[in-house]
This record gives C-alpha cells, structure tokens and sequence, in this order.
C-alpha cells in the first residue's frame, strides 16, 4: 500500500510541474500582449516645430516650395519622413505656409509665375497667393502649417484643415 501511496504522490507531483510550466508559459505569453493593450504608447506630447529653411533665402511675395525632414509617431514606431510646404514671405516678419495637397482630392499643385496663381492641373482649380480659391471645384482654401519665427529660422508645426467660403 505504501507503493501506491508513493506513485499518488509522485504522479501528484508531476502534474503540478507540469502546469506550473503551463502556467509560466501563458504568463510569458499574456504579459506582453497585455502591456501591448492595455498601456498607452506614449504620452502625449507638445507639438513639434520642425525647421524648414531660412528666411533670407526667401523672396517677398513669390512662394516656394521648402523640403524638409518630419517624424511621424506610429504607436511606438518613430520615422522621419520628407514633407514639403509651399511658403509666401508676406513681409520680413510675416510668413504663410501652405500644405502640398489640392482641398479637392489631395492632388500636388504647383505656383504658375505666368498667372500668378497655384494651379492644381488635375481638376483645374486655382488659388490666390494668400491661399483662396479663385476657380475650379475645390471646395475651400488651401491648408495651412502653423507658421513660428524663431530669428531668421522659419519653423512649421501641424498642418490645419482650412475652413471657410471657396472665395
């Protein structure tokens, strides 16, 4: 009898190791993938100001388009992307940024010097220097960076959906 107590025992025994293995192995396994759910990538963060170029490289009243380096947050993935903006030096201490896509389906439009106008080629629409429809089935003004001056650095931050009359 002693012999049948001893196997109870040992059987006893190996079925608790092996659910402990079990056990730490779904642990190993549900840790991550509850920290993954359940905790914020990071927190947030003030908007970022990117420099864009220099001032005195631009020309009164005549846009330009600027290339410059941004990083975008993707959860906990941080990549730097090239990104444009069409600027407007309005005065020494005034400057206009606008996003690179047509309000209308998000096409790239380019400054026409002979009309003195932005002129999306995909569906004819046109804007002002300052940003206004002039013509074309675009449905309101061109967006807009938020636009910092720090000396003769000009720095961008987040793009604004432009509101307003096409007008």
């Amino acid at each position: 009898m002693s012999d049948e107590g001893n196997k109870a025992t040992r059987r006893t025994f190996l079925l608790m190791v092996i659910y402990g293995l079990w056990s730490l192995m779904g642990l190993a396994l549900a840790l991550p993938a509850a920290i993954y759910l359940l905790w914020p990538p990071r927190p947030r963060k003030e908007r970022e100001w990117v420099e864009a170029g220099s001032l005195v490289q631009l020309q009164p009243k005549t846009p330009e388009e600027l290339v410059f380096r941004r990083n975008r947050v993707d959860g906990w993935k941080i990549s730097s992307e090239k990104a444009t903006a069409w600027v407007v030096k309005t005065s020494d201490t005034e400057v206009i940024a606008f996003g690179p896509q047509c309000p209308h389906l998000g096409c790239a439009y380019h400054w026409d010097p002979q009309n003195q106008e932005f002129l999306c080629p995909c569906h004819a629409s046109t804007f002002s220097i300052d940003g206004r429809v002039t013509a074309g089935p675009a449905p309101r003004p061109l967006d807009r960076y938020e636009v910092k001056l720090e000396g003769d650095k000009l720095m961008l931050g987040p793009v604004h959906k432009s509101e307003g009359p096409p007008t």
